[in-house]
């Protein structure tokens, strides 16, 4: 692939979402990327399963583009050697497991150190390296649960988790841009090193701002489900065939509401609405007008209306809605991908950046060790050591 990451190699050791996402990306912008997983395919192989023709669901399939596949047993001696010899062609290796793990498979830094001085490790975990917790494990919904996110996405008796794994995601954008910066720092001083991220400190860089707030003033805010806090209105809305979501933040903003709601000069002179943070307080009679207002329209004409207001809000679609608008069909944020097995194309979201240098290339996710001979042909293996390889289980 060619890209700004041309010649840059990835070992992706990573499963499920925060280490392998991390990989896509670096691979969005042309390093030679190749995963490794056990012999058979990593357990994220099953991850929304779709068809039983097709070796990998749907959570495998929207995190690993742009990747050779390689299988592997690590566990055994002459699976180590393998790894070894890999990782010293490589430029960066991204881990997800706890500590404990990596140093058990010899995956510290400091051993790797030693088969490759200026190798960048990503090692990723659920609580870092450091304080009482390091030893759990965790996915994405522990991060989400002790960052207070999950506590305040609720109603009161209720806490909410959300259903999209934001806290994966923003590790494996960590990730990637801690690569980035290593990678900028290796080529003025010739030195590798270590990026930790981990899942707690990504959800917290979420919450931050509740979290100061608590902390200075001690608000104590309890959840509102929908309904926004700190500016208002906003909530989520029935309409007359749907739900729609409004946001309106700023005094500008508030006032182009007062006008659409009518008797605007109500509610720009009531003190309670004077500021965001008043408004956001008194979002309970904010949002009772705003669903006044949608309830008797549908949400075709709730979204132009507002649109045309400059008041930012947008329909609760389905994921098969998703599929069907307009606007994401026009701005190609899919691309479509053959897969095996698949009756279909695999819709791949595109990159959530755009270049005007250079273009993007896409490829699709690979198979069950798709590449492992070409990877094990390119490390100085026959075809007849690879063979004898595959019998004993190790590839």
């Amino acid at each position: 692939m060619s890209g700004p990451l041309a010649g840059v190699r990835v070992i992706d050791l990573g499963r499920y979402i925060a280490g392998p996402m991390c990989g896509s990306l670096l691979g969005d912008l042309g390093a030679d990327v190749i995963r490794i997983e056990r012999v058979g395919g990593g357990e994220d192989r099953a991850v929304l399963e779709l068809f039983a023709e097709a070796d990998s669901g749907a959570g495998y399939l929207s995190s690993n583009r742009n990747k050779r596949g390689v299988t592997l047993n690590p566990g055994s001696p002459e699976g180590r050697e393998v790894l070894k010899r890999l990782i010293a062609t490589a430029d960066v290796l991204v881990v997800n497991l706890p500590l404990f793990a990596i140093q058990q498979l010899g995956l510290d830094y400091e051993s790797l150190k030693a088969l490759k001085a200026d190798i960048i490790l990503v090692h990723t975990s659920a609580f870092g390296t450091e304080g009482p917790y390091i030893d759990r494990v965790g996915f994405d919904g522990v991060g989400a649960a002790m960052s207070s996110a999950i506590y305040m996405s609720g109603d009161p008796d209720q806490p909410r988790k959300a259903s999209n794994p934001w806290v994966d995601v923003t590790t494996a954008l960590f990730n990637a841009y801690g690569v980035l910066a290593a990678l900028m720092h290796r080529a003025a001083t010739g030195e590798g090193q270590k990026i930790e991220t981990n899942l707690l400190r990504s959800a917290l860089n979420q919450t931050n701002a509740t979290i100061i707030e608590q902390a200075l003033i001690q608000k104590n805010r309890i959840p509102s489900g929908n309904r926004a806090q700190g500016a208002g209105p906003g909530d989520v809305h029935r309409t007359k065939d749907g739900w729609v979501l409004i946001q309106v933040v700023s005094d500008a903003l508030f006032a182009r509401w007062a006008k659409l709601m009518g008797d605007e000069e109500k509610w720009l002179s009531d003190p309670r609405f004077a500021t965001d943070v008043l408004r956001g307080d008194h979002n309970d009679v904010l949002s009772a007008r705003t669903a006044e207002w949608m309830a008797t329209r549908t949400t075709a004409e709730v979204i132009d209306t507002l649109a045309k207001a400059k008041i930012p809000a947008g329909p609760i679609l389905s994921p098969q809605a998703v599929l069907e608008d307009p606007h994401i069909q026009a701005a190609g944020l899919y691309r479509q991908m053959a897969y095996p097995g698949l009756p279909g194309p695999v819709p791949i979201v595109e990159p959530g950046a755009r270049f005007s240098g250079f273009a993007l290339e896409q490829e699709r996710p690979p198979t069950v060790g798709e590449h492992t001979d070409d990877v094990l042909g390119e490390l100085g293996y026959s075809p007849g050591e690879i063979e004898a390889l595959r019998q004993k289980g190790v590839i």
